[in-house]
Order: C-alpha cells, then structure tokens, then sequence
C-alpha cells in the first residue's frame, strides 16, 4: 500500500509528463484494450525496464482490464544478473518467463541475427502464453534514427511503426514510447529503486547510427522540435502524394 502512495505523488511531480506521453501515444493508436495480453520484451536495459513499470502503473490508475506479462531472452552477449531482474518480476507481481538465446554467427550478421531470433522468441512466447500484443521500449531517438538511416543509406523512407498488425491481426507490436525521447525515459527511471542489471553488448556500436545520432543532437541544438517533425513527416496525413517523384 505505502508503495503505491509513494508512486501517485511521483506521478504528480516530473514523472507525471512520461506516463501522459504513454498514455497519449496508447490512446492515440489504441495500443491496448480492454481484454488485451500485453507481453513486454524486458532486456534488462533503463528503456524496457521502464516501459514494464510505466505499463505497470497503468494498469492500476486506467479502467481498461488487460494482462501484463513479461518475457526476458538470455544471451551471453548480453550478461544480465538474471537473479536479480526475477526477483523484481516477483516483486511487482507480473508474471514472467526466461527463454535462452543462442547465437553463434560470425562477422557482421551476428547483430542481424541476434535481433531477428530475439523477435522469433517472442512471437513464440506470445502465442504459448495466448499473448495478442508484444509492447517494445522503442522510443522516439529510435524512430528518428531509424527513418534517417533509412533514407541515408537504404534510399527508402520507412521507420519503426508505433502499430504493427501481424498474422491477420492476430498478434501486434505495439510501442508505447514513440512519443519519449530517451533522456525522458533516463529520468523517469532514475526515479525508481530499479535493479542495476544490463552489461552493454559488445556488438552494439554502429557507426552510422552514432553518425546519424550525433547529427540529430547537433541539429536539435538549432531546431529543439527536429525530432517530433520528422515523426510527425511520416505520418500518413503530412505526407503530400503529389509531390512524390
């Protein structure tokens, strides 16, 4: 009970502004409804930890009836204190499950790989645990690097959708981040007793994507409001057919 007190005063204070983003961005694209078995994909990383407590707080403040569970891959990339992210499963009462990862792929299609069956794992655990929603911690950094790199590099304009419909609408990948950008999340989870987990991947470093990312920041310097234009550009109603080549 105390800790439930503790956390409607911090949703009156700066932490409040996170969960009415998610909220917007949850109603905006009706991510979840009632009946919904939402899983989250839990790294061990500040963003997926977040997104489960601010799912978590949801649920117990919004009058929609769905199921929260969680699914965290273990991989030797990634060396998470497994022990510890389970003891704060149990500990926020959602119900969980830990699926192995193993990849052994060399060279430049090990990060391809690795994400591709870390997907694969979880459209498994969703349909054994009767899951219709997996929830990503893809957050707007995310989205807008990812439609710059794409037209940077790929000469394509596509990015990460905030709704992703798959199998006939049997099962969707819902981002209920698109609207945060990262220092957000960073603060809201300084706010919480959350356990130190994740060791960073090896693998992680992308060059272009540190280019693209250092580009963003330089320009945002100039232009505060650079990330949410290009989010909103894609938006079906910003974009302008007629002037397509």
């Amino acid at each position: 009970m105390q800790e439930v007190n503790q956390e409607k005063i911090k949703l009156r204070g700066a932490i409040r502004n996170i969960y009415k983003k998610t909220g917007k961005a949850i109603n905006d694209y009706q991510m979840i409804k009632e009946g919904d078995k939402v899983l989250v994909g839990v790294s061990g990383g500040k963003d997926s930890l977040s997104l489960l407590k601010v799912l978590i707080l949801r649920k117990r403040h919004v009058p929609i009836d769905f199921k929260l569970k969680a699914c965290f891959i273990e991989s030797r990339f990634m060396p998470v204190e497994k022990n510890l992210l389970e003891e704060y499963f149990r500990e926020q009462e959602v119900e969980y499950v830990v699926k192995q990862l193993d990849i052994e792929t060399p060279g430049e299609k090990r990060c391809f790989w690795c994400s591709w069956n870390k997907r694969k794992i979880l459209f498994q655990t969703a349909k054994e645990l009767n899951c219709n929603k997996i929830a990503l911690a893809h957050h707007l950094d995310d989205i807008v690097e990812t439609i710059l790199m794409n037209l940077f590099f790929h000469g394509e304009v596509s990015s990460m959708k905030p709704v992703i419909e798959l199998f006939g609408g049997e099962l969707s990948i819902i981002r209920p981040f698109c609207y945060l950008e990262k220092r957000e999340i960073e603060k809201f989870y300084s706010q919480f007793a959350f356990p130190p987990l994740i060791h960073n991947c090896p693998y992680a470093q992308d060059s272009r994507r540190l280019l693209i990312k250092n580009t963003i920041s330089l320009l945002k310097k100039e232009f505060p409001h650079i990330k949410v234009n290009i989010f909103r550009a894609l938006r079906k109603e910003k974009i302008k057919k007629d002037y397509l080549l």
